[in-house]
């Protein structure tokens, strides 16, 4: 029971910490298992106990790895756009006699709203 209790509270840890902005990126759910034996390379007999001090190591781990997974999600996120709107959306490429829905757009002053058919 506290096993499945700790499972499902790490599940909605990420919907709750972040707000919107980490809900939004892609962030990897960590393991305490997984660290406690792969990473710190503990017994597993340790790492079933789930000691106190190593779920203290574990939630400063996390949250080191998380910023910088944050901040470099942000990165990929940045060049992303920047590939898009700059580097992508070249109207040499892109010519409006062959894009049909450019072809049509008009012009339009503030406050004059566009007709549809």
């Amino acid at each position: 029971m506290r096993r499945l209790l700790l499972v499902s509270a790490l599940a909605l840890a990420p919907l709750m910490s972040g707000g919107a902005q980490a809900q939004r990126l892609d962030v990897q759910t960590m393991n305490f298992d997984l660290w406690c034996q792969e990473t710190q390379h503990l017994p597993v007999a340790r790492c079933d106990k789930r000691l106190p001090e190593d779920e203290a190591t574990f939630e400063a781990y996390r949250a080191k790895v998380e910023k910088y997974e944050t901040d470099y999600l942000r990165g990929q996120e940045a060049g992303a756009q920047l590939n898009r709107t700059i580097l992508h959306n070249d109207p040499v490429d892109n010519p409006v006699d062959k894009n049909t829905s450019a072809a049509e757009q008009k012009p339009t002053t503030p406050g004059q709203t566009r007709s549809t058919p």
